[in-house]
């Protein structure tokens, strides 16, 4: 049993084992870094309803089991070489359920170092257990009497698929000291290049908007300035550190970070980061209450932003009930946006074709319009516009760069296709961007169709919020609900508001709706995709 020959024949058998199951594991691996990797939100798509996940890894042992069992007992006359005959149903199931799991995951796994790191170490810990499984079954064949016991030495190595959703979790928890310790180096080498830079630097956290602000900003300021803007949504430590990792900050005049946070400290840790100038609060609402547990706390963590400001900068905030009396440190000049605010946009005039308003600077008035859709977007080009009013740029300046800017991707971006208008809205995760993106599509001629699975991060607001996007819903033309997870509470929210049951679908996928359009949607009809959810959340 011991043997040199036999103990290469264990470590061979369970590589290839490991190798094989691992092959299974790219669902569970992209999953778990759909979640940033956090083992909390990857258990919590695990146990949601409707996930099949561990069932299909059930499914795999079983077959594997029973086919292992047939084949072992069936060549048993072959003696021990029906042991390795008994092995075939691992390459073939694991191959079976790689090419039928091939699609499981709408977001695709990216292959990052670290995903091929958590997936080497995967592979490493399968092959340990496979090894031990090889080892205990030739221990019970050598020990035992019974020859079919020697048939079936290899059985246990079926049950490794059982052990799969488990494993990627532990193979990501060995992985992350090595993570931490290079991502540090690399977040500590993105600040020290910041801080040698003489360029003018603005962080931008809230509940909403961001990215938009981002954007906007950036627009306006590249009138006068040179202006380099973290892209897309990269508002972690990390994001913003590959975005100052490739740029020449001695030919940017303006930094701009987005700064996202999902608990306590985060703001504070990105602030110590960018060491901003000057600060955007876009505003604050429930949205991931989840992850903060209380409103108390999503506030006092957003006002992080204050504390991480150098003294003597500008705090832009948007105002709402949340902000509307928020303490800011007397060392930073409060710039308030919004009704009886500083700076405003008044008189706004939303159309299918843009946005008109009256921007308040302060005792100056500017006309604007925008091809930007809904009235929330005057209110965040009035956030962007405040900062560079009062960072010098003239009024004529700041109209000029609002006419630069441009739809930002999936946040309410007006797509024609064969006579149909899609506003894709599907980074919009928040009850107040929806109910803004729901009137921009009654602002269209038609029929207006929506299609959206609710809301996520909201805690234990979360039913009641989707109830309300429901109740938004109703009179619309066709209502399409997309998963398993929040639908209820929208359908619910819906049928309370009056909305009629015969123009309202729930479909467990978004491939199912997008058929279902394809089906019924016309030249002169409107569709709203309203926040995409990732499969974390589906």
């Amino acid at each position: 049993m011991f043997t040199l020959t036999a103990i290469v024949e264990y470590v061979v058998i369970a590589l290839a084992s490991a190798l094989l199951y691992g092959l299974c594991s790219f669902t569970v691996l992209g999953a778990l870094q759909q979640g940033n990797y956090a083992a909390g939100t990857y258990r919590a798509w695990l146990r949601r309803k409707g996930n099949m996940t561990r069932s299909r890894f059930r499914l795999l042992a079983f077959l594997t089991v029973l086919s292992m069992l047939v084949l072992g007992l069936g060549f048993s006359f072959a003696g021990r070489i029906g042991a390795y005959l008994a092995l075939i149903p691992v390459p073939l199931f694991s191959a079976v359920y790689c090419a039928a799991d091939r699609r499981a995951l709408k977001v695709p796994l990216v292959n990052t170092a670290r995903a091929r790191r958590i997936y080497a170490l995967h592979v490493f810990v399968l092959a340990v257990l496979a090894f031990a499984l090889v080892l205990g079954g030739n221990a019970l064949s050598h020990y035992t009497d019974p020859a079919v016991v020697d048939h079936l030495r290899y059985l246990p190595l079926a049950l490794l698929p059982l052990l799969l959703p488990e494993l990627i979790p532990l193979a990501a928890w060995l992985e992350r000291p090595f993570s931490s310790s290079r991502n540090r180096r690399y977040v500590a080498a993105a600040q020290k290049k910041l801080q040698a830079s003489s360029c003018v630097k603005i962080g931008i956290t809230g509940s909403y908007g961001k990215t938009s602000v981002k954007n906007f900003l950036a627009a306006i300021l590249s009138v006068r300035y040179r202006v380099l803007a973290t892209p897309e949504s990269f508002n972690t430590p990390l994001g913003i550190a590959r975005a100052v990792e490739g740029a020449d900050l001695s030919q940017t005049d303006v930094f701009i970070a987005e700064m996202g946070a999902r608990r306590k400290g985060d703001i504070a840790e990105l602030c110590a980061l960018v060491r901003p100038d000057h600060c955007i609060l876009t505003g604050i609402c429930d949205q991931h209450l989840q992850s903060f547990g209380s409103m108390e706390a999503l506030i006092a963590a957003k006002s992080e932003v204050f504390a991480g400001t150098r003294a003597g900068g500008f705090a832009v905030v948007g105002l709402d009930e949340n902000t509307r009396d928020l303490p800011v440190p007397a060392a930073l000049q409060k710039v308030a946006v919004g009704e009886h605010g500083e700076c405003a946009a008044l008189d706004v005039k939303a159309t299918a074709q843009g946005i008109e308003f009256k921007l308040a600077l302060g005792i100056r008035q500017i006309e604007a319009h925008s091809k930007l859709l809904g009235a929330h977007n005057a209110q965040n080009i009035a956030l962007a516009a405040a900062l560079a009013y009062k960072l010098g740029l003239t009024k004529e300046e700041i109209a000029a760069g609002i006419e630069k800017i441009d739809f930002v991707p999936h946040r309410l971006q007006p797509i024609a296709a064969n006579g149909v208008t899609v506003l894709d809205d599907a980074y919009n995760a928040n009850a107040r961007g929806a109910e803004a993106a729901i009137e921009v599509l009654r602002l269209f001629p038609g029929r207006k169709f929506a299609v959206t699975p609710g809301l996520v991060e909201l805690g234990v607001l979360e039913e009641q919020e989707n109830a309300a996007l429901g109740g938004r819903l109703a009179g619309l033309d066709r209502v399409v609900l997309v998963g398993a997870t929040l639908v209820l509470a929208v359908k619910n929210g819906y049928l309370a508001a009056g909305g009629e049951a015969e123009k309202l679908t729930v479909v467990p996928t978004l491939e199912k709706a997008q058929e279902l359009l394809a089906a019924e949607l016309r030249e002169g009809d409107t569709v709203l995709f309203l926040n995409d959810l990732p499969d974390i959340y589906g």
